[in-house]
């Protein structure tokens, strides 16, 4: 199975259209069409169902997208890392962030740095622990910002200055944009939206034995998403504060729990990593400036 196969399967996914991505590889569609049906042998399994002007991914094609992407992304990742081997001003560093307003302090020191080496090349991943620990595993990224403390035995880390506080997105006009702070007890029969790892994680130490009193109404990996059911009245938001825009223009507040639940927020990367030139020296400035 080779990269250059691999990046014609992607094209044709994304495309949904053997011409059109047959255009975009600047190869013949017969050509495309023959790499597709040697990967289909090769695998033993149908990619694509072939429709009258479309082509759709079956589920082995859905599964081998996944995988194809970050074989690609690690294939461009290792030609990155050898191209920019004797270069210290630029090359490309790529990141997997967690939600959190104090990514902010990332964003400066990358600008800051940026001011010095502005061959930085920097490429975002976002998703929740799950998803970027995996790929930070794999080698698909360099560094990692987690919501929750790190696994010291494999990642070393920085954390940031501030904690996160959690507490509950509401529209304006809800009884509880009345209190100062929203207890478990207020939470009993509203319908709930969260992300799964801060239901799993993060709310049951905190609610203790009333967890089980609560109905998640719906889970959310982007808290942007979630805020948009919030508007339509549909549940409210248990999520970190200021994520979500709250401005007396948006109808929307912010509601801390109480007591007080914060989580504190970690650059890792893994420990005996060997980095770039560019990536070295960008870890060294971070630490500097978030250390």
């Amino acid at each position: 199975m080779e990269i250059r196969t691999l990046r014609y399967f992607l094209a044709a996914a994304r495309e949904e259209n053997m011409t059109r991505a047959a255009e975009y590889l600047h190869v013949s569609q017969p050509t495309l069409s023959k790499q597709i049906q040697a990967l289909e042998e090769e695998l033993g399994k149908k990619l694509f169902i072939r429709h009258s002007f479309r082509i759709e991914l079956t589920e082995e094609g859905i599964l081998l997208r996944k995988r194809a992407e970050d074989l690609v992304t690690m294939a461009d990742k290792i030609a990155g890392e050898f191209a920019g081997l004797n270069d210290v001003t630029g090359g490309d560093v790529y990141f997997g962030l967690a939600e959190s307003y104090q990514i902010r302090y990332l964003a400066r020191e990358i600008r800051r740095f940026k001011e010095v080496c502005p061959g930085l090349r920097y490429h975002i991943t976002s998703g929740d622990t799950e998803q970027v620990t995996e790929k930070l595993d794999r080698g698909v990224l360099d560094f990692t910002v987690l919501a929750e403390a790190p696994d010291t035995g494999k990642y070393n880390f920085l954390r940031f200055p501030e904690a996160d506080v959690w507490g509950l997105v509401i529209p304006a006009d809800h009884p509880l944009a009345e209190k100062a702070g929203v207890t478990a007890d207020d939470l009993m029969g509203l319908p709930l939206f969260c992300s799964e790892q801060g239901w799993r994680r993060d709310l049951p130490g905190w609610c203790g034995e009333k967890m089980d009193r609560l109905r998640l109404e719906g889970s959310f990996r982007l808290s942007c998403n979630a805020s948009l059911f919030v508007r339509e009245g549909l549940g409210v938001l248990l999520t970190l504060d200021r994520l979500i825009g709250t401005s007396p223009e948006s109808g929307l507040v912010f509601r801390p729990l109480t007591p007080k639940l914060e989580e504190n927020i970690y650059l890792i990367w893994r420990k005996y990593q060997v980095f770039t030139p560019i990536a070295q020296r960008l870890l060294t400035a971070l630490k500097e400036g978030l250390g």
